[in-house]
């Protein structure tokens, strides 16, 4: 329900200076909110964002899609009653050439001066005959939550001020905080006009209730409510925004000073993602440090437009801030991967000090999102390491299905410390679950597949096998997985029905995996072919030559077919894939046998 602890912002709107257009402090420091589902001036007042009947209309012309050809997005589940204001086609703008991010620091400066708008009142949502004021009137506005504040705590000084709300200070005056100070974000109901608007507050609340155990979390004490109010009483952070500290450093960190802050935030939001919990606006602005100290550790803030999600689902309603959001979101089908996305920018932001996609419209941006890549070339990049160009290109690609998750970051080679723990990844339960349904054949590509590994994937492997603390015989079964995830377990992680995931396991209850299987079950083709071109290439290589010994058999058309789900009037496409030599896969048959059609192709080769 907006910013937890930030600057005043003002409506959005563009400002031209000496033939440039930077975004005002409310587009730039905020990320320009596309939060569809909230009917506020920042996006009801948008030109970009219009109503349409169609509330699964793609956002953008012709159709295009982040996903490569032939692919279809998973099936998404909408969040209840989020389709209110979708999206339509957003206003058409000349695109310009592709142009380096402009510097951060000269264009969210201005976000420190006085905004010279004024507030725009929100409008009713539409209606009949008047038949919205009278809905307005009528919503049932009592959360349930205790009426006593005034009695608990003191309010002091404001702190920050969105557009749903404001925060302040405030010390307790009883109860087990009795003398501490503590923040506390105000939501008015007067601008609780929708049941939407209603059901995001209750939502925001359940969060950061049901999340707790982490130390770069924001810890959530109380809420409360009156007659005009909801009171959400939460630890008071007085170290400012990560925004400003990078602003403080002339635009952007060293490299090592930056991995601390990827650090923290990866690991927080992979516990998020742990208990199904999607966050969908991360950003600099959220991440609050506990005190001015240089090395105090941050926080993470606002779960405003936070979800829960099952570990097989999709959400599709529209939200976020521009500058951060994932391509999947703008397309209606994402899930966890969305916040890698967003870390990316963060990452991107952290090295060079500029945005990775920029436009002088939202449309713009947008666009940006879908059809550029991050520039790499412009200063300072070419003083930046390798692997941290690696690192942020593995987060900001273009296909969810290929990112690195928040656990495996942590183990890439920029940020690998063997001192310090890898969490325990959703994600392994989910390749699992896959790898048990799969079929003999696709059991014999994804092991020889996992024998060509480098030793630098295995390292995340083997951290995720431990945390599963294999039985005195090496392998793993159901109540390993099991007790991994009870051992994270919170409130959250029951909402989401992660633990019900586990119901598809029961294969596992008649046998055991070992590590050679656990890598064959737990590994990720698409992940793999997101590495650089030669080292693929040496992998898949490698891998075909383990294939054509140990699980190469004879294989028709129509049984390839089916394995890979495509009708027979299709099969024909299936053709290149099959020796005529032999009848067995050819080598990119079984590269494409492994994952499908993907963004990178390979040159077809016959063994």
């Amino acid at each position: 329900m907006g910013q937890c602890y930030g600057k005043n912002r003002a409506p959005i709107s563009y400002e031209q200076n000496n033939g440039q257009i930077h975004p005002p402090p409310s587009t730039t420091a905020n990320g320009s909110k596309i939060t569809q589902h909230r009917s506020s001036s920042t996006e009801i007042n948008n030109p970009s964002v219009v109503n349409t009947p169609n509330p699964w209309a793609s956002p953008f012309p012709h159709g295009s899609s982040p996903l490569p050809a032939g692919v279809s997005p998973s099936p998404a589940r909408s969040t209840p009653g989020r389709n209110r204001f979708p999206l339509r086609g957003l206003r058409t703008f000349q695109l310009h050439p592709p142009s380096p991010a402009k510097h951060i620091k000269v264009s969210l400066a201005k976000r420190m001066a006085p905004s010279k708008s004024k507030e725009v009142p929100i409008p009713e949502e539409p209606g009949v005959n008047g038949k919205a004021e009278v809905e307005r009137r009528q919503l049932d506005k009592r959360f349930g939550y205790p009426t006593n504040f005034g009695t608990r705590y003191e309010l002091g000084k404001e702190v920050g001020r969105g557009h749903f709300g404001h925060t302040c200070m405030a010390k307790a005056k009883k109860g087990e905080l009795k003398g501490k100070s503590v923040a506390v974000k105000i939501i008015s109901k007067a601008k609780m006009t929708t049941p939407i608007s209603i059901e995001d507050v209750r939502r925001e609340v359940k969060i950061l209730k049901s999340l707790c155990g982490h130390r770069n979390l924001i810890q959530f004490y109380d809420a409360f409510e009156d007659t005009l109010n909801v009171y959400i009483v939460m630890e008071l952070c007085q170290g400012g925004e990560l925004l400003n500290r990078i602003l403080s450093r002339g635009g952007k960190y060293t490299e090592d000073d930056a991995k601390i802050i990827i650090e923290q935030i990866l690991s927080v939001v992979s516990f998020c993602h742990l208990q199904g919990v999607v966050h969908r606006d991360l950003k600099p602005e959220n991440f609050l440090f506990t005190t001015e100290e240089e090395s105090a550790p941050m926080k993470l803030i606002d779960f405003g437009l936070s979800n829960f999600v099952k570990p097989d689902e999709k959400l599709n309603d529209i939200v976020g801030s521009a500058y951060y959001v994932a391509p999947e979101v703008l397309h209606r089908s994402y899930s966890t991967e969305a916040d890698i996305w967003s870390i990316g920018v963060i990452s991107y932001i952290l090295l060079c000090g500029s945005r990775p996609f920029w436009a002088r419209t939202e449309s713009g941006i947008f666009r940006a999102v879908l059809r550029t890549d991050p520039n790499f070339d412009n200063a300072p990049w070419p003083s930046i390491s390798e692997e941290a160009k690696d690192f942020i290109k593995r987060l900001l690609n273009k296909d969810y299905r290929k990112r690195m998750t928040a656990a495996q970051a942590l183990t890439h080679p920029w940020l690998r410390n063997q001192h310090r723990p890898v969490p325990l990844d959703i994600l392994i339960y989910k390749l699992i679950k896959s790898y048990l349904r799969s079929s003999p054949l696709k059991r014999a590509t994804l092991k020889s597949l996992s024998k060509a590994l480098s030793e630098d994937e295995l390292i995340y492997l083997r951290a995720q096998f431990q945390l599963l603390e294999p039985n005195s015989d090496g392998c793993v079964g159901t109540e390993n997985f099991q007790m991994a995830l009870m051992k994270y377990r919170t409130e959250a992680m029951v909402e989401s029905m992660v633990p019900d995931f586990l119901t598809s396991y029961g294969q596992l209850n008649n046998r055991r995996m070992d590590f050679e299987e656990f890598c064959a079950a737990a590994i990720s083709p698409y992940q793999l072919e997101a590495l650089k071109m030669e080292k693929w290439q040496k992998i898949s290589s490698e891998a075909f030559r383990y294939f054509e010994k140990e699980g190469n058999r004879v294989i028709g058309i129509d049984e390839l077919a089916k394995e890979m789900i495509i009708p027979k009037a299709a099969s024909s496409i299936l053709q290149d894939w099959i020796r005529p030599s032999d009848g067995k896969l050819s080598f990119n048959g079984y590269t494409k046998f492994l994952h499908g059609v993907t963004i990178r192709t390979t040159k077809n080769q016959r063994h």
